[in-house]
């Protein structure tokens, strides 16, 4: 849940007449952009370690349905990094064709 409210704090320094102010989200958390996708991408590391475990425990013999579960979550969490890094390439090159 932590995750949506960082989501919803990114456009939280910009004014209704475009003016740019300090990103309180930034303030909270003390670092930039780079900061955030490092967060991001440690979290997905995070839930593939649980998969390594909850695939050992399955191996050991334990339960089935948590083994499922943490290997559809990390699947949709790579998912999404895949996408943002998708999109993130594209609004890159978008810039870069930008005439100055």
């Amino acid at each position: 849940m932590a995750d949506i409210t960082a989501i919803k704090n990114i456009g939280g320094g910009i004014t209704t007449n475009g003016a740019a102010q300090k990103n309180s989200a930034n303030n909270a958390s003390g670092g930039g952009f780079d900061d955030v996708i490092n967060e991001a991408l440690s979290k997905v590391s995070r839930v593939q370690n649980d998969v390594d475990t909850a695939v050992g425990e399955l191996a050991k013999g334990g339960d089935v349905t948590s083994a499922i579960l943490a290997v559809e979550k990390a699947d949709m969490s790579f998912q999404l990094m895949v996408e943002i890094r998708n999109k993130l390439l594209s609004t890159y090159e978008e810039i870069m064709r930008m005439q100055v």
